[in-house]
């Protein structure tokens, strides 16, 4: 299914993703570059909310320019499967191979303020992330790996605790969010 289409029928859980929503849906309308960095308003980034078998731990990076642990993913960067995006990150930052979608359809969507930073050496103006999620499994067995030049951490970490790792007090209500969904589904 192209990534519109599922954005378009996902069935949004509260408010905020009512309006969220909305907001994706006028940026996809409204802007044709919306799958690239060259959008410097708005643009598709793709993660994966990672937890183990039993649900009661997340798997978190700790990431160098949110200078915050946090949840995996990254910029579309012109990719249409924002699936794949999500995996394909997951698998950069953390370095763990055996995993299984929990669910098929997009967990969760979520527009994410970012301040202006600076990457590799430049200055990146505050924008918004227009934030795709995907709920996956992973084995907490596998090996973790850190990738340097975005993190400097990488561990399981208590489902329950999440909010007392982030340094991010506008994603606590998105992890919340999250937490909530995984309880309800299991």
């Amino acid at each position: 299914m192209h990534f519109k289409d599922s954005i378009k029928r996902y069935v949004p859980y509260n408010e905020q993703e009512d309006k969220d929503k909305a907001v994706f849906l006028t940026c996809l309308g409204m802007f044709a570059d919306v799958l690239t960095r060259n959008n410097v308003i708005a643009h598709l980034t793709s993660s994966a909310f990672v937890v183990n078998r039993t649900r009661n731990k997340v798997l978190v990076v700790y990431h160098n320019i949110y200078d915050s642990w946090s949840w995996t993913g990254g910029h579309a960067d012109g990719e249409e499967d924002l699936l794949a995006v999500a995996i394909k990150e997951l698998r950069e930052e953390t370095g763990v191979n055996n995993i299984r979608l929990v669910t098929p359809e997009i967990f969760s969507l979520d527009i994410l303020p970012v301040l202006g930073h600076i990457r590799r050496g430049e200055y990146v103006s505050p924008h918004l992330h227009l934030s795709v999620a995907f709920l996956i499994e992973a084995d907490e067995n596998d090996r973790l790996t850190v990738k340097e030049d975005e993190n400097s951490g990488v561990q399981w970490i208590p489902l329950s605790e999440i909010n007392s790792y982030s340094n991010e007090p506008h994603m606590h209500k998105v992890y919340d969010k999250f937490v909530s969904k995984i309880k309800e589904l299991f």
